[in-house]
């Protein structure tokens, strides 16, 4: 589980575009508090705090306590909108959370023991289809990653949700299929490799065949004409 971060807010005295501009301009970033029953909280966060924040990593995936007012509020991070040309923070989003409340999160997932397959080994390479999988779990027991183990694996196998072991308490959000992960397939080096070996076998014919192509219309004429003479 990744440890809950913690950023002091204060209250937004006045809503609107100007607000918001003259909030950034001061190194502030506008933001919300919103879910649960109680009203939305227009907040604003220090820009520097909440950069460091970001460059954690695993910002998106924690929860983060907001110091409000001396009260402490449980929030996770839903949205985080960047500036297009600065790339800068310009906006958060919160999602106020309830005690034992079950939340959905992307997680990161970690391929280990590559080492340990014999599809790799051979110079297969490992295509990820999902680098992040979408997990219900409670929100104080959110993972870090999901480690998925490769030992054994060969090229063409694949693996699905399905044969990932999940921590305590979470689950797959998408319940209606066994999608992929990820799979293992042959390098183009090996795939051209067994093309051209496919090709040359296909060209192989039998002598005898080849003869009686060369004497093919061309050769039929010929008796034709051969027996009229006679």
């Amino acid at each position: 589980m990744s440890d809950a971060l913690n950023l002091s807010a204060e209250l937004r005295e006045r809503a609107g575009k100007g607000a918001s501009r003259e909030l950034r301009r001061n190194g502030r970033v506008p933001a919300v508090i919103y879910g649960g029953k109680e009203e939305p909280t227009t907040i604003h966060l220090e820009e520097k705090a909440l950069v460091k924040q970001l460059m954690t990593g695993h910002f998106m995936n924690s929860i983060v306590m907001i110091d409000l007012d001396g009260k402490s509020h449980r929030t996770l991070p839903k949205d985080v909108a960047l500036d297009p040309v600065k790339d800068r923070p310009i906006h958060v989003d919160f999602l106020r959370l309830a005690k034992d409340a079950t939340i959905v999160v992307e997680i990161p997932v970690v391929f280990v023991n590559e080492e340990d397959s014999p599809g790799l080994k051979r110079g297969g390479v490992l295509n990820v289809v999902r680098h992040e999988l979408e997990l219900s779990c409670e929100a104080d027991k959110i993972p870090g990653q999901i480690e998925i183990d490769v030992t054994g694996l060969e090229v063409g196998d694949s693996i699905h949700i399905s044969s990932v072991t999940l921590p305590k308490g979470a689950e797959s959000a998408i319940t209606d299929r066994d999608f992929t992960i990820a799979t293992i397939v042959a390098p183009s080096a090996l795939k051209r490799a067994e093309g051209e070996s496919s090709d040359e076998d296909g060209d192989e014919t039998d002598p005898g065949s080849v003869a009686a192509t060369e004497q093919g219309p061309d050769a039929d004429a010929a008796e034709e004409q051969a027996d009229k003479s006679e």
